[in-house]
């Protein structure tokens, strides 16, 4: 990270932007001592867009459509680079990122999560835990690899399956989590005071 000025999160988004939202205002009331440095969307129509303009923050756009998944990580990255960011936070970006990006920002990669993973990779997590049946599901930020949703995890929270739940009540619940989470997580990292082994990380 830059110590000798705040550190600069780049949030990557392709939707509404919420767990953006969360963190953004965090940054604006002092919980989080950096600044947002860049919001960058693969879909110019992203909503979280309108809302980094709002803020007044940094943003931009990259169509992805019809372009090779290296040649347009490659660009993101380089885009991203040159914002001098330190911290990449992906916030419902619908992309699997390729190893040359990952490999760009080493331990700087963050995602969130709606199960707790390893249960319910990829799409409609909380579909899928209606789905199985399980009484207990959640949220988890994760360090971002080559593969989907399989990094070394930071932090989990726990939301209760309810008998009445619905899809939209359930999402609800774990969004509620993951604004909190998040942003603890967020941090963490940028504290330093961890440490990845194998799998796990750990505080130091």
């Amino acid at each position: 990270m830059n110590r000798g000025s705040r550190p600069r999160l780049g949030i990557l988004l392709s939707g509404r932007g919420s767990n953006f939202e969360a963190i953004a205002k965090n940054v604006f009331k002092g919980s989080l001592d950096c600044d947002i440095g860049f919001v960058f969307s693969n879909k110019p129509d992203a909503p979280g867009l309108e809302l980094a303009r709002k803020f007044g923050l940094p943003y931009g756009t990259i169509p992805s459509a019809g372009m090779g998944r290296a040649e347009f990580d490659a660009q993101v990255a380089s885009l991203l680079l040159g914002k001098k960011i330190d911290l990449v936070c992906l916030a419902g970006y619908m992309r699997i990122l390729s190893g040359h990006f990952v490999s760009k920002f080493p331990n700087r990669l963050l995602n969130i999560h709606p199960s707790l993973l390893p249960a319910f990779p990829g799409l409609d997590a909380q579909y899928q835990a209606l789905q199985h049946g399980v009484k207990l599901t959640g949220c988890t930020v994760h360090f971002v690899d080559e593969q989907l949703d399989s990094g070394p995890i930071l932090l989990q929270a726990p939301v209760p399956v309810l008998d009445e739940d619905t899809l939209e009540t359930l999402s609800q619940r774990i969004l509620a989590e993951e604004h909190r989470i998040y942003t603890e997580a967020i941090a963490w990292v940028l504290e330093g005071n961890f440490r990845i082994e194998g799998r796990r990380v750990l505080r130091t």
